[in-house]
């Protein structure tokens, strides 16, 4: 699977903008664990993933991580190129939730092609709204949905994109994505498997009853 293949409106580049894109392309390879972008003085580039799993997350003042989106096959990422954007005003962390392959593209060369071509600026404006449509949700459920229904949803959710029922992942690790303390999520986890919805052993959680998990996330 190449560039060409991945990225969504290669098609429609004119054939001088393909080839600067393709020269300026650097192609990484990152463990999971990884940080590829940090704050807003970071201008990594964007980043196209061919394979694996990104996380986007905002850190607070006390050090509390929010999950904001992930990025799977096929995605991009935009702010990680936050000098493109001088309008956003909160700085975003990008890490690999798993080994991954991507492209990065520099935000010079991508910026200038989007300055050239309606298609890409189209593109980009429409990705643009994807992602604060994906954040608005993401400041709905904070506001409004209590942490019970917002940690079934997540353990749903995560079983759907890992294809199994039993999930690899602490405690800590479902805190730092729904932006709440480790104790929190034990003590509604813990419920959780007097309901029977969850089986807890060490290091992973099992869901023994998805209909269970379904009814508490509303």
């Amino acid at each position: 699977m190449t560039f060409q293949d991945v990225f969504p409106i290669w098609d429609k580049l004119q054939p001088d903008q393909q080839e600067r894109m393709l020269n300026a392309l650097v192609f990484r390879l990152v463990k999971k664990g990884t940080i590829l972008h940090n704050g807003d003085a970071d201008c990594t580039g964007l980043l196209l993933v061919k394979s694996g799993q990104l996380r986007a997350y905002m850190l607070s003042a006390e050090g509390r991580e929010i999950t904001l989106y992930r990025l799977f096959d096929r995605d991009l990422c935009l702010f990680s190129a936050s000098c493109m954007m001088r309008s956003i005003q909160f700085e975003v962390t990008i890490q690999a939730e798993k080994d991954t392959e991507l492209w990065v593209i520099p935000a010079e060369v991508y910026q200038s092609i989007m300055e050239e071509s309606a298609p890409v600026a189209n593109y980009t404006n429409e990705l643009m709204a994807s992602r604060f449509s994906e954040v608005m949700w993401l400041m709905e459920q904070v506001m409004w949905k209590s942490m019970d229904k917002r940690i079934a949803a997540f353990l749903l959710d995560e079983s759907a994109i890992e294809g199994t029922a039993v999930l690899k992942i602490t405690h800590e690790t479902i805190a730092n994505h729904l932006g709440t303390h480790r104790e929190v999520v034990t003590r509604l986890l813990r419920y959780f498997q007097s309901e029977g919805a969850v089986q807890l052993r060490r290091g992973s959680i099992e869901l023994t009853d998805l209909n269970k998990l379904r009814e508490i996330s509303g």
